[in-house]
């Protein structure tokens, strides 16, 4: 999953940021539709290594819990070494709890593919590559499907990619949280070469496209 040597890491450095450089550097447009909600909100959603995932968002006003975890499979093969033989179903997954009143879901979107992830690769992001690494919102409600389509419509419409948006929207599905070692591995561990290479970037690109919403 993610490259233990800093020789392989860096070696990809170049490669995965590249790749992603189009996408993460464009502004993207807020969502057309994009229904206020109230109370306590949730969001489920997968791209790629959820230490990044899980970072990113963590740096997001109005979230108040980020939780790194599975989807997409079943409880009994929710475990690391089981995903990463990517034959059980499950996606890295965030479940990101948030006050709707400062972070609307469709600016949790906005954010999701701006910076966080690169909505047109498949069943990968970077140098991270299975099935365990898709792109996929994981819609908790009928509101937050019709929001993730619409918004995706807009986008692919708009030609706001190099290539058509891959992101697939899902029901919602049982989330599993991952093994306490994954937890908060971004903030945990700044200096891990995977996290220097692939997500301070990323982070970096949050705060200077989206000022308002981020926070240290």
């Amino acid at each position: 999953m993610k490259k233990p040597l800093l020789a392989v890491v860096l070696a990809t450095f170049v490669l995965s940021c590249g790749a992603n450089a189009d996408a993460v550097n464009k502004a993207i447009p807020s969502p057309e539709l994009d229904t206020p909600a109230t109370g306590t909100q949730v969001a489920v959603l997968a791209g790629g290594c959820f230490w990044g995932l899980q970072g990113m968002f963590e740096h997001v006003q109005g979230v108040t819990k980020v939780v790194a975890g599975y989807a997409g499979g079943e409880k009994a093969t929710a475990h690391y070494v089981m995903v990463g033989t990517e034959t059980t179903g499950h996606a890295e997954t965030v479940r990101i709890t948030y006050d709707p009143t400062q972070v609307s879901y469709g600016k949790l979107l906005q954010i999701f593919f701006a910076v966080v992830q690169d909505p047109t690769e498949l069943d990968r992001q970077g140098p991270d590559v299975g099935p365990s690494y898709r792109s996929v919102i994981f819609a908790q409600d009928d509101t937050q499907q019709k929001i993730a389509n619409a918004y995706i419509a807009q986008l692919n419409a708009a030609g706001s990619f190099p290539a058509p948006i891959v992101t697939a929207v899902a029901p919602q599905a049982p989330f599993f949280p991952a093994e306490a070692y994954h937890q908060d591995f971004f903030d945990l561990h700044p200096n891990n070469p995977y996290i220097v290479a692939n997500d301070l970037p990323k982070l970096g690109e949050l705060k200077s496209t989206f000022p308002d919403l981020y926070r240290d």
